[in-house]
């Protein structure tokens, strides 16, 4: 096998076979991106074919928009419930369907199957299980929690939104934690047995150690979903009732598009950028700092 060792080689080499990706990731991503950020420093109504430069003026107001303030601290909520729900519901099906219990291949399979289902459709249909099929059985049965729709009550309008989300993520978020169980060494487990720990303090004192690049990973995957979800939402609950249920992500779409703000828009959406890799970037330093050779 020959290498290249000069520059100009390796460039060759390099523009051959990555020049297109890279040229496609720059051209999607990187310069949308950029352009944005312009965007933010002008008066763009996402219509004119003009606008003007207006330098931080976009930045000001979308630190003094109260409603997405309100959006962004509702969505912190939503991200903390969903994260600690979806990694522990995760984890405990991992833990059960790698214990060898009969037909486990199986119900694998069907816990994942949610995570297929766009977060429209998954939506409409749990807006039609909760409006129609709970409210049906809470009559039926007397059952007062569920006599009339959730998505009719400000509070429990939030918790259809952190349930359908847990039930969509948990699938996956399992398989991942399956792949880190099946690949713990099993003579560790049985020490620990021979040692005389039960069940819960293998768990704490082996089986968590060792997956925590999995729970970095599993983590890091919920909390950019939590931040970023949309789809759901609008499907879901539409913000509703008395956009006591708008996330942050469809507060900033409803600034730029509907209101024609799109420079305050775009401001509340970099600002929500800046927001995510802040907060994954933390918890992947301390995640980092809990891992352990195994």
């Amino acid at each position: 096998m020959i290498t290249e060792k000069t520059f100009l080689g390796k460039l060759k080499t390099y523009l051959l076979f990555a020049g297109p990706t890279t040229f496609i990731f720059f051209t999607v991503v990187i310069l949308p991106f950029l352009f944005g950020i312009y965007l933010t420093l002008t008066n763009w109504d996402g219509i004119s074919a003009t606008y003007s430069f207006v330098g931080l003026k976009n930045y000001l107001s979308a630190f003094q928009d109260k409603k997405f303030w309100d959006s962004f601290i509702l969505t912190l909520k939503y991200v903390l419930y969903t994260v600690i729900f979806t990694n522990v519901i995760a984890f405990t099906l991992a833990y059960l369907l790698t214990s060898g219990i009969k037909g486990q291949n199986f119900l694998r399979a069907g816990f994942f199957i949610p995570n297929l289902i766009g977060g429209i459709v998954l939506g409409l249909v749990w807006r039609f299980v909760f409006s129609n099929v709970l409210v049906y059985i809470g009559n039926s049965l007397n059952w007062e929690i569920f006599s009339r729709s959730w998505l009719s009550h400000p509070e429990k309008a939030f918790w259809t939104l952190v349930i359908v989300s847990v039930w969509q993520s948990s699938g996956y978020m399992m398989i991942i934690y399956i792949a880190g169980l099946t690949g713990i060494p099993k003579d560790l487990i049985e020490a620990a047995t021979i040692e005389g720990a039960n069940s819960l303090q293998r768990i704490r004192h082996v089986i968590l150690p060792l997956l925590a690049p999995f729970i970095t990973v599993c983590v890091f995957l919920s909390l950019q979903r939590g931040f970023m979800v949309y789809d759901l939402n609008i499907a879901l609950t539409e913000g509703g009732p008395f956009k006591s249920t708008e996330l942050v992500a469809m507060h900033v779409y409803e600034k730029a598009f509907l209101s024609q703000e799109y420079g305050i828009g775009q401001a509340e959406a970099f600002f929500l950028f800046a927001m995510i890799v802040t907060v994954t970037l933390v918890q992947v330093y301390f995640s980092k700092k809990l891992e352990v050779e195994q």
